[in-house]
């Protein structure tokens, strides 16, 4: 009985987290407002949320494929994190006008930059689509309602956009328990206005990234533009600026410890009902492969890039899109192992089970045992998925050579046209040789197929493929032999070869495809892993049916518990307040960092720490201008907030209690890694980019007043 007790007491603690929370923005008015208010803020439920009416959701977009974004002017001004610009920044970019390391301020707007294939999306309405569903699925087993889910949904989304050009798409919440339908307006004209230089919207790199001090001036400037006629039209010179809706005012009044924060996003996953079945799982196999997959690849990369300018800016975005998640892995398992993230979950399980049993709860009476039924079957294949996915398919020369498995097939099996199979890869083709750097790739090519050699379970081992390596460059436990097939893979191959490859094309036929060796090595590992797909299936399947089930009943169990389902990457809102932290004993992190800490960390010269001689200069002057802090005397960098975010809450708005824009959020902090999972009332913060900081770049170190008169200041 005291142990029920202690478990029911651990499960009330969860409930009871002030800042925990990412909730549905339509709901606000009925789920959270009184808090917010009660926490200091000023603003209705209408202003936050309308469908009628202009309000602040008008303002929040969704910025590319994974990212938030905010309007801020009048004429579609966009902000957004740094990284978030990255990829549209480097492809703007080129050896003489290297945007991406010097910076870039449009001058008018005829000096802004396509980005090609950038596209924003405006949040129109959210509907609550349970009902539909539901009628939809009636009689179904789970098995036969997965195979039918995506038809479901997609058919309830045309019929609510039919007759316009809208896009809708309905979102499954708290494990297909409940279905919320957002409805968009995508705009695909969008232009690159402004960067600060690198070294300053990455200032840190690698080495900070997750961290708390942070001094990065993560942002990003884009507008978007419309037809004539207002509505979204592909790119033209003849477009206009988009006419905002609702755009977000800024302040230049600062923050203080304790200040309301409000974060409006898109934050991308969270998983905060995962069991402790799942969390062993990510702590003892997938995470550890996962970072040791991305750790090869990275230094692979890394090895070429501080050697060569062109070579880093020709790496850059990918490099940094690997780092980011193999460092949130590392922390992530640190995290839920140090604060015994599986004895909560357990505990948890424990009041759950116990709840089935007293009730008699016939329908989750086995819910458990099944659990750890699905999770014994699958363990043993589980490194073999993080070392092929992360590992053996992250080289681009294998991702290009598994696009031509459709060509083999058709060659070997007929059912298609193998040469239009062929020649519909040439711009991708052409495509890997202009972005390929084979230094990197062919080193960390040997070191993967070595690695997964070393450490995959033997029974699941490509056997015949290590015989031919071993027959033809030496033992397999000597690294020379690895280095040297990898170097007769890149030097033999057709697929890098413009002369074997054209004569290939002409006429294609399986035996030269097939004997090819980079397209031997991909299609040895596709082939291997193909043979264990089928457990994963299964495993998917069962955690999808089990995962409905416990939510279904921790929800019965909990009638009366306000609760928000995991993130999805559709728009939620967290709040909280400016607040400090101590991350261990002995130790307290103030709220703000400063151009004084700035300065303290500046390297000239250094790979991650330099800055632009102006901005040394303009900050040893304490030439801030209008972007002082008035209580610090200083240049206020970054701040952090106890608002609960994820991926794809970067380049989220930080909101003061009126509704006015204090900073961007673009990260969060090592010592809460585990949040996706566990989120902890103590130690996760959200790491902000101060909007004065922002402004004090576009101002003084970039010379771009006329954005500044563009936006609207609060003083």
């Amino acid at each position: 009985m005291k142990k029920l007790f202690v478990a029911l007491l651990a499960m009330a603690t969860l409930a009871a987290r002030a800042d925990e929370g990412m909730w549905l923005p339509h709901l606000l008015g009925t789920q959270k407002l009184a808090d917010m208010k009660a926490k200091g803020l000023k603003l209705t439920a209408d202003q936050l949320y309308n469908i009628n009416k202009s309000s602040l959701k008008d303002a929040i977009i969704i910025f590319g494929g994974g990212c938030t974004g905010e309007i801020v002017s009048a004429e579609g001004l966009i902000f957004t994190n740094h990284h978030c610009g990255y990829g549209a920044i480097a492809a703007a970019s080129s050896v003489q006008n290297n945007y991406l390391r010097d910076g870039f301020y449009a001058k008018s707007r005829a000096e802004e930059i396509p980005a090609a294939g950038l596209s924003v999306q405006f949040l129109i309405r959210i509907d609550d689509v349970t009902a539909q569903v539901q009628d939809s699925m009636k009689g179904l087993s789970w098995k036969d309602w997965e195979a039918r889910k995506g038809a479901v949904l997609n058919n309830i989304a045309k019929k609510a956009t039919e007759g316009t050009h809208y896009e809708a798409r309905v979102y499954s919440m708290f494990k297909d328990n409940q279905y919320i339908m957002y409805t968009y307006e995508r705009f695909s004209d969008v232009r690159l206005v402004g960067t600060p230089p690198e070294s300053v919207g990455k200032f840190g790199g690698d080495t900070d990234n997750w961290e708390w001090p942070r001094h990065t001036g993560d942002f990003s400037i884009f507008r978007v533009y419309m037809g004539k006629d207002g509505k979204p039209a592909a790119y033209s010179a003849d477009n206009v600026p988009f006419k905002s809706r609702y755009f977000l005012p800024i302040s230049l009044k600062g923050i203080k410890e304790g200040d309301f924060s409000m974060i409006f996003g898109y934050p991308g996953s969270t998983n905060r009902f995962e069991t402790s079945y799942g969390v062993k799982l990510a702590t003892d196999i997938k995470n550890p492969a996962f970072v040791y997959m991305r750790d090869i690849r990275l230094k692979a990369m890394f090895d070429e890039m501080k050697k060569d300018a062109g070579v880093k800016l020709q790496l850059a975005s990918n490099f940094a899109s690997l780092a980011n998640y193999w460092k949130f892995y590392d922390g992530e398992t640190k995290q839920l192992l140090k604060y015994d993230v599986y004895g909560t979950k357990k505990a948890q399980e424990d009041v759950l089970a116990a709840w089935i049993k007293t009730n008699n709860k016939t329908e989750y009476a086995n819910l458990f045992t099944n659990y750890e039924r699905a999770y014994k079957a699958w363990e043993p294949y589980a490194k073999h998925k993080e070392y092929y996915e992360q590992g053996i398919t992250g080289p681009s020369v294998i991702k290009f050579a598994n696009r031509l498995e459709p060509a083999e097939r058709f060659l070997t099996k007929g059912g298609g046209d193998a040469k239009k199979a062929v020649a519909d890869l040439e711009k991708l083709r052409a495509d890997l040789l202009k972005e390929l750097n084979r230094p990197s790739e062919q080193q960390m090519l040997w070191q993967l197929v070595k690695a997964f050699y070393k450490d995959v379970n033997p029974d699941q081992q490509p056997v015949l493929f290590y015989n031919l390596i071993k027959q033809s460059f030496g033992s397999l436990n000597d690294d020379n032999t690895w280095k040297t097939w990898a170097a007769s893979a890149f030097a033999n191959s057709m697929l890098l070869d413009d002369a074997k490859w054209s004569k290939w094309a002409a006429n294609p036929d399986a035996g030269t495809l097939q004997n090819d060796p980079l397209y031997l090595a991909a299609k040895t590992y596709r082939e291997n892993w193909n043979k264990y797909r089928p457990q994963l299936d299964a495993f998917n399947g069962a955690l999808s049916e089990l995962g409905h089930l416990y939510l279904k009943a921790y929800r019965e169990a909990n009638p009366k518990k306000l609760m928000y389902p995991d993130a999805n990457f559709s728009m939620r809102t967290s709040y909280g307040q400016v607040k400090a932290y101590r991350p261990r004993d002995g130790v307290r992190y103030d709220f703000v960092t400063t151009s004084a800490g700035l300065l303290e960390k500046y390297k000239p010269g250094d790979y991650e720490f330099d800055l632009p001689a102006r901005q040394v200069e303009l900050l040893r002057k304490k030439d801030f201008g209008q972007y002082a802090d008035p209580v610090r005397k200083d240049l206020i960098v970054g701040f952090i907030t106890s608002d609960d975010i994820t991926g794809g809450n970067s380049g989220s708005p930080v909101i003061n209690g009126n509704g006015e824009l204090i900073g961007l959020a673009f990260d969060g902090n090592y010592e809460a890694l585990s949040h996706k999972i566990n989120f902890d009332k103590d130690l996760c913060r959200t790491i902000v980019v101060d909007i004065r900081y922002v402004l004090w770049c576009v101002d003084k170190l970039g010379g771009a007043s006329q954005l500044i008169k563009e936006l609207k200041l609060v003083k």
